[in-house]
């Protein structure tokens, strides 16, 4: 049985895109990393919404290195006509294997390992994919004219800890990051990952358009995924109290799923190269905020009774570089985009803890 929360979700947006989708029609659609948080919007919404949107074909990338999820294993026995899933490491495997690829329209690079706890654990991984998956990408699309668009996930990470000058910070603002410590592969990477689109956008004319996501969350995350709303929503499920290691203080806007993917798709379908915030520009909450709102509706859902300790971690890089603020000016995507993002985030916590009780029962 299908999840509520994953159906209403999926027509809010079909619904925002109404001035755009049409562009997706007769097209086929390839996705890396689609077995990720991010992959299992776009993947559930290409595939359910393939044949109103007239797509033809929707190709599913992934290492599945920790597993091929049950979701992906059952679209794809459902869908079969539309949807295509290949065990393929895009950092190292040639595109030129798949006979499909040849036929693509539209590219999703969605391989990338996102939360802090495991790029930190896997920083070359995490670098293969920003940077050499992305150039064989590149490489094998630069002279295809069947290429109508092509999206990179950058990151929020490469302001690093903005100037308090700087916030909301737009897109022109260089940055503050530091290309030593922990976080240094994920940021740097994502760094020379868009210096890559700028050549290839600016000298091959390739139709490329960087997003640069900001703490998204919601359905797809998976409760071990070990970022902030995941630990939090596993915290509460399990009945269990919520330790924050930290005083709580950081702030940060967050970004709900269905806002997020409306905005990517918008990316995608821009067609040229450019490079776009994507996230929720109000409010900007602290962590401890955050953790007050998973209480209240964990407390109104299941009656959950736990409440928020603050701790210090045992791992002394825990908090290294870790920004004090982080906010997006988004500006550039209302006006260039029609990027309109809505789910404020009291909202965006309920359905997430309702789309994981629903998951939990099911």
């Amino acid at each position: 049985m299908e999840n509520p929360v994953l159906h209403e979700d999926l027509g809010r947006i079909h619904e925002t895109l109404t001035d755009v989708r049409q562009k997706l029609a007769d097209q086929t659609v390839l996705i890396t990393g689609a077995g990720g948080f991010l992959g299992y919007y776009f993947v559930n919404y290409l595939t359910r919404y393939a044949e109103t949107l007239g797509i033809r074909r929707v190709i599913a990338l992934d290492t599945f290195i920790v597993g091929s999820p049950d979701w992906l294993t059952a679209l794809a026995q459902t869908h079969g006509d539309r949807l295509e899933v290949r065990t393929f490491d895009i950092s190292r495997d040639d595109l030129g294997q798949l006979a499909t690829a040849e036929t693509v329209n539209y590219v999703i690079h969605a391989a990338s390992i996102a939360s802090p706890v495991f790029y930190r654990k896997y920083p070359l991984e995490t670098v293969d994919g920003n940077i050499w998956g992305l150039r064989r990408i590149l490489d094998h699309y630069r002279d295809n004219p069947a290429l109508k668009g092509l999206l990179f996930f950058s990151s929020s990470e490469i302001y690093g800890d903005p100037d308090p000058a700087a916030i909301p910070t737009p897109e022109e603002y260089r940055g503050n990051v530091s290309c030593h410590g922990p976080r240094a592969c994920y940021d740097e990477s994502k760094r020379f990952g868009e210096t890559l689109c700028w050549i290839y956008g600016t000298q091959f004319g390739m139709p490329i358009t960087v997003a640069r996501p900001f703490n998204n969350y919601g359905p797809g995350m998976r409760t071990d995924d070990r970022r902030l709303p995941a630990d939090l929503a596993r915290c509460v499920l399990a009945g269990e109290d919520i330790v924050l290691l930290s005083d709580g203080s950081p702030t940060r806007t967050f970004c709900y799923i269905t806002d997020a993917i409306a905005g990517y798709l918008r990316c995608l379908l821009h067609g040229r190269y450019d490079y776009f915030n994507i996230g929720m520009d109000r409010p900007e909450v602290s962590v401890r905020r955050v953790a007050e709102l998973y209480v209240d509706a964990a407390r109104q859902l299941f009656g959950y009774r736990g409440k928020i300790e603050f701790r210090t971690s045992d791992d002394p890089a825990y908090l290294t570089d870790n920004p004090n603020r982080r906010c997006p000016d988004i500006a550039k995507a209302r006006r260039l985009l029609g990027y309109a993002p809505a789910v404020e985030v009291a909202e965006g916590i309920s359905r997430y803890l309702r789309f994981l009780a629903a998951e939990a029962r099911a």
